[in-house]
């Protein structure tokens, strides 16, 4: 049994074919995936896919929709913990977090705003007893600093490609490091010897579909000049690139299996009860 950690099924690329996207995957031995929402609008609907697919979800504001935001949502985020706290589906706040590599999120005045909505959903986690979901790109060490003025139970670092003393820091903050298709690329030395090097423990498994796709999907530019669509990630993918990873580590598929889930769990803690109510 597989969990993908981080899988926003509730994107527009899995409009026309969604319910046969899960489907695939759980023939694949995927039977749970947790779906982070990325804007307020999101939320209801990712509570409603989970529960459609026996999956799991998060709630939050994601960096890259912090321009669009009021600081309104993170009342109405605030209500919306609140009220569906009982919720076993709801595991995390997320994707929260900061971003630092997209040019229009480094200005100043929107560094200021990113932090703002970090710290402000970082409080709600705390309040909720809930663990987060983090979007990590170029902005580990601030984050990690956001995180010792506001602990929070445990997360996910999601998509992780910083060194190891920042990996490192999350771990010892309770926190697991998500691996996905970025992992499949050779060229990616750092991250490889990062997931070979890293104790076992601190590692989950992720697609981030439909984003992130493994290089046997990945299509180049020349590609996408003649009209080839980028390839379109998706749940189904992660036993091979678990795959990936085993081979990386040098360990069995089904050692792997066991202990992403076990970390999983351990760091989503709501998962428990799910794994064992999944269809």
């Amino acid at each position: 049994m597989w969990i993908d950690t981080h899988c926003h099924l509730d994107a527009a690329e899995f409009d026309a074919d969604r319910d046969v996207v899960r489907a695939h995957a759980r023939a694949q031995g995927v039977s749970l995936c947790v779906i982070p929402a990325v804007e307020r609008a999101h939320w209801a609907g990712v509570a409603q896919l989970a529960e459609r697919h026996g999956d799991a979800y998060a709630l939050g504001i994601h960096p890259l929709y912090v321009p669009q935001a009021h600081e309104e949502d993170l009342l109405a985020l605030d209500a919306a913990l609140s009220e569906r706290l009982g919720d076993p589906r709801l595991v995390a706040v997320g994707e929260i977090g900061l971003d630092f590599f997209v040019p229009a999120l480094c200005e100043p005045a929107m560094r200021e705003r990113q932090w703002l909505f970090y710290t402000a959903q970082l409080k709600l986690a705390q309040k909720h007893h809930l663990p987060v979901i983090l979007h990590v790109r170029r902005s580990a060490d601030l984050l990690l600093k956001g995180l010792r003025q506001c602990p929070v139970l445990s997360g996910i670092a999601h998509a992780f490609n910083g060194s190891a003393q920042q990996a490192g820091h999350f771990v010892e903050m309770g926190f697991a490091l998500g691996f996905g298709g970025a992992l499949s690329y050779e060229r990616a030395l750092q991250l490889r010897r990062l997931a070979r090097e890293l104790p076992l423990q601190a590692l989950v498994l992720e697609t981030d579909a439909p984003d992130m796709p493994p290089h046997w999907l990945y299509q180049t530019a020349e590609q996408r000049a003649l009209g080839q669509a980028q390839g379109r990630n998706s749940p189904a993918e992660l036993p091979r690139i678990a795959q990936v990873l085993a081979d990386v580590r040098g360990v069995s598929l089904d050692a792997l299996a066991q202990a992403s889930r076990r970390n999983a769990q351990c760091v989503l803690p709501k998962l428990l009860s799910l794994c064992g109510a999944t269809p």
